[in-house]
């Protein structure tokens, strides 16, 4: 395993890798003057007050408006945190990031009369305004959605105080984002490998994988041991999210927080009962390939350090960037020119940032809310094979941003995050299968078809396990029990060995992880994680279809990834033929996992 630098000066790497954050502003001073145009038109908002009801052309034309002034703050909004992310130690683009918070929930404020007064006016008072000015048509959805949550919307007074509170909403999120990447001394491990590793997340992400098991278990104990030791920090700033959620549940009338959340993007909730109550049915599944992998690494009893490791300790499979980008490429000439177009558009014209440097945050995301820009990729690129499948799945949720950017008006671009992670699984699976087809090597087959199964572990039961996580935790709040570090820790660890079938002995679960809590990022996120399952199951129908050479599937595909809001979700995965409130995404999941493990048993008898 090759040597791992993380403290590399970013001005040390090759311009060609880093994304071009010029595209969105020339520099600090040219956002700064954009910040002050975007301030005063958000103080001008509140001159079309009590004028929404006159004319279809006055409503047309606030919402222009104030449409206008959104789409420049999200690019602001996009630049600081960004440049904030290139290195988190650095001051001044934190407090840029800090401010344009403070600017949105000026914004929310100034704004908050909107929607009261639209719930004022009569059904055919609308339909007049719409068969009367045409360009009002463009925001027929917007407007419906604000009437469908009418019971949920306030008075404009208490719009405006809710709108307020926004300025204590991302505390929690902030200080846990700047303590996990910044602030917490990770400790140092001497490896067989590597003498000195510093184990942060991106190392700890890298190093678990290695093929060593006294290696995996010392970056294992001794990550997890920092993580412990922090808990009561790690449990406060948790607990601060979950009443944040509360109080915004309970000042919209919600039964409860998940209601909150879903109703959004007005998904059901048993949408997401169903999906745990599924999940848990086939945990027998899991536990086969959890038996498999223990199998061919040949030990007595699997521990939860050697989950990651590659099933064929020989095979180290490893690409540089250009030959990953020509991989991705190659994986998705499938889906036609208009794709790879915008795809040479990503790698040729730096919308990526590839490598990791000193203070640069850990992980991976796509920011796509620079409307009238370009999608951006953060990596922390090393070369390993889960890597690249980190790449394409970014840039699956690029391709989803830059077509609807491109097809749809502002107003309508956000995609629901209900299908937030569907273009970009989709893109797992095809790369997978092209990478299949090219490999003969049993054991280079067999530590690919673990890496798949690898993304059934990770991506449908584990995201599932963090979403009933999720909803214990928020039930036991709500219920008015306050939470410390060690509560967190034991309903986690008694999932953790639900899920991995510890009382079975299946897999050991010991006491020192039941703090992997505090390791999740996305609790943060309010109820996002079961999206991850959902869309998998989606995404792998979908690649079924594209793969078996369905004509119609590519242009449904491109379709779907360029209706951005203009539906709901529910409906637009009906454009690929989905139905999300049924069994069938499940099952053809699952049966995939299976078919899986089938080819790995027939190779290894």
């Amino acid at each position: 395993m090759a040597q791992v630098v993380n403290d590399i000066a970013r001005k040390n790497i090759s311009e060609q890798y880093q994304w071009k954050l010029s595209d969105l502003f020339s520099s600090v001073t040219q956002w700064q003057q954009q910040k002050k145009v975007v301030e005063k038109q958000i103080a001008d908002i509140a001159g079309y007050k009590g004028k929404l009801g006159l004319t279809g052309a006055q409503l047309l034309e606030a919402f222009e408006f104030y449409m206008g002034i959104n789409k420049e703050f999200m690019r602001l909004y996009a630049y600081a945190v960004m440049l904030a992310d290139q290195d988190t130690r650095e001051s001044e683009p934190l407090a840029m990031k800090q401010s344009m918070i403070l600017l949105e929930t000026r914004l929310r404020e100034v704004s908050s009369y909107i929607e009261p007064e639209i719930l004022t006016l009569r059904e055919e008072q609308l339909a007049d305004f719409f068969n009367t000015t045409p360009g009002l048509e463009v925001y027929r959805q917007a407007i419906h959605d604000i009437h469908r949550r009418k019971k949920h919307t306030l008075s404009e007074r208490e719009e405006k105080l809710v709108a307020q509170a926004g300025l204590m909403s991302n505390t929690a999120h902030e200080s846990y984002n700047i303590l996990s990447n910044a602030d917490l001394p990770y400790p140092v491990a001497d490896l067989s490998v590597q003498k000195n590793v510093r184990l942060d997340p991106t190392n700890y992400a890298f190093y678990r994988v290695g093929p060593d098991r006294r290696d995996r278990k010392k970056v294992f104990e001794t990550f997890f041991a920092a993580l412990q030791s922090f808990k009561r920090t790690f449990g406060i700033q948790l607990s601060g999210e979950l009443n944040k959620n509360i109080f915004y549940k309970n000042v919209r009338n919600y039964d409860s927080c998940l209601a909150s959340a879903l109703d959004r993007n007005n998904i059901p909730v048993d949408v997401y009962y169903k999906l745990i109550e599924k999940v848990n049915l086939n945990l027998d599944t899991l536990h086969r390939y959890f038996n498999l992998r223990k199998k061919i690494l040949g030990l007595d009893k699997l521990y939860f350090y050697d989950i990651y490791a590659s099933l064929i300790r020989e095979t180290d499979l490893h690409y540089s960037y250009e030959e990953a980008t020509d991989l991705i490429k190659d994986s998705l000439q499938i889906l036609g020119d208009k794709y790879n177009q915008a795809l040479d558009l990503a790698f040729n014209q730096r919308w990526i940032d590839v490598y990791p440097n000193a203070g640069k945050r850990s992980g991976a995301y796509m920011d796509g809310i620079a409307y009238d820009v370009h999608p951006y990729i953060l990596m922390n690129y090393k070369g390993k094979y889960n890597d690249v499948t980190t790449l394409t799945h970014e840039l699956g949720h690029a391709m989803h941003s830059y077509f609807s950017n491109k097809y749809q008006p502002f107003v309508n671009s956000q995609y629901p995050i209900f299908l937030a992670e569907v273009a970009s699984t989709v893109n797992e699976a095809l790369l997978i299968d092209h990478v299949l087809k090219k490999v003969d090597d049993k054991n280079v087959r067999l530590a690919l078809l673990g890496d798949a199964l690898e993304g059934f572990r990770g991506t449908l039961f584990r995201q599932t396990q963090f979403a009933e996580y999720e909803m214990l935790i928020h039930e036991k709040a709500e219920a008015g029990q306050a939470l410390t570090g060690d509560m967190f820790s034991e309903y986690y660890l008694k999932l953790f060995r639900k899920y991995y079938g510890h009382e079975q002995g299946i897999t050991v679960i010991d006491d020192l992880y039941s703090v992997e809590w505090a390791f999740i990022p996305h609790f943060y996120y309010n109820f996002y994680v079961f999206q991850y399952s959902t869309s998998f199951t989606a995404a792998q129908a979908i690649a079924d279809k594209i793969l078996s050479g369905d004509e119609y599937i590519v242009p449904r595909y491109i379709e779907f990834l360029s209706s951005g809001c203009s539906d709901y979700a529910i409906p637009t995965l009906q454009k690929v033929g989905l139905d999300m409130t049924g069994d069938e995404p499940m099952k053809l999941a699952i049966r995939r996992m299976n078919k899986i493990m089938d080819e790995i048993d027939s190779i290894i008898e």
